[in-house]
C-alpha cells in the first residue's frame, strides 16, 4: 500500500512518536510547541548542518537540507546532510547516499534517533532507486559521529513506527499523560503536565483545585 501526496506526514514525527506518543500528538494533532534550552541548541545545530559553506572530503559529494519523500511510508521531510560516497566498481553504483542526522545530545540506548535516520534512508532508496545500507548520527554533546547500519530489524521497526504515526493522526486523539524520566527534558512538559494526572486525578478535579488557588 502506498500513501497519496495528501496523506504525507512530517518525517520528524517518527522521532517524536518514538520518544513519546503524547508529545507526538501534542505537536502534530494539537499543534502545540514550546522551545527550551535543548530544542534551541538542537535548532542551532541543525542550522549549522545546513550551512553550504562546509568543505566536502575527497571522493564525497555533499547535499545540505535535501528534500525527502516516501509514498510507501507516507512521509515527507528534509535531511540535514546527505553524503554521496563514491562506490567500488563491484557495486555497479557510482555514488551511494549516506544520510547524516545531527542531534544536540548524546547517543541513546533506544532506537529513537536511529528510526528517524532509517526513514531518511528509505526515502532516499525510493526517490533514487538505489540501496542505502548505512548512515550516521552526529551528536553535539560528544562531538562524535556514530555510524548506523540499516539492518532488517531497524527497517521493520521504522515501518511499524510510520504506521503507528499515521494511525495516531487518523484517530485524532491525544493519549493521556503518564510521567516518565524522559519528561524532564521534554520542551512540552509545562503544556503536557505529566505529573498532574499520574495518581488518577481527573481534569475536572485539577481545574477545581487550580481555581481555588487563584
Amino acid at each position: 500500500m502506498n500513501y497519496t501526496e495528501d496523506d504525507l506526514l512530517p518525517l520528524s514525527g517518527l522521532q517524536h512518536l518514538a520518544f513519546c506518543e503524547r508529545q507526538c500528538a501534542l505537536i502534530h494533532i494539537e499543534q502545540a510547541w514550546a522551545e527550551n534550552l535543548y530544542t534551541a541548541e538542537g535548532r542551532i545545530l541543525h542550522e549549522r548542518a545546513h550551512n553550504p559553506d562546509q568543505i566536502s572530503r575527497r571522493g564525497i559529494r555533499v547535499e545540505y537540507g535535501m528534500p525527502l519523500r516516501s509514498l510507501r511510508l507516507g512521509l515527507i521531510g528534509k535531511a540535514d546532510v546527505v553524503e554521496f560516497h563514491r562506490s567500488s566498481a563491484a557495486t555497479g553504483e557510482k555514488w551511494v547516499p549516506f544520510p547524516v542526522e545531527y542531534k544536540r545530545g548524546r547517543p541513546k540506548k533506544a532506537d529513537v534517533d536511529r528510526i528517524q535516520l532509517c526513514a531518511q534512508a528509505i526515502c532516499l532508496e525510493e526517490m533514487l532507486g538505489v540501496d542505502v545500507p548505512a548512515g550516521a548520527l552526529f551528536y553535539g554533546k560528544t562531538r562524535h559521529r556514530k555510524d548506523v547500519i540499516f539492518k532488517p530489524a531497524l527497517r521493520s521497526g521504522t515501518e511499524q513506527t510510520a504506521k503507528r504515526f499515521h494511525a495516531l493522526i487518523e484517530a485524532g486523539e491525544t493519549p493521556k499523560a503518564v510521567y516518565g524520566k524522559h519528561c524532564d527534558t521534554c520542551s512540552l512538559r509545562d503544556l503536557c503536565l505529566p505529573g498532574t494526572f499520574e495518581k488518577g486525578k481527573s481534569v475536572e478535579r485539577y481545574l477545581m483545585d487550580a481555581a481555588r488557588e487563584t
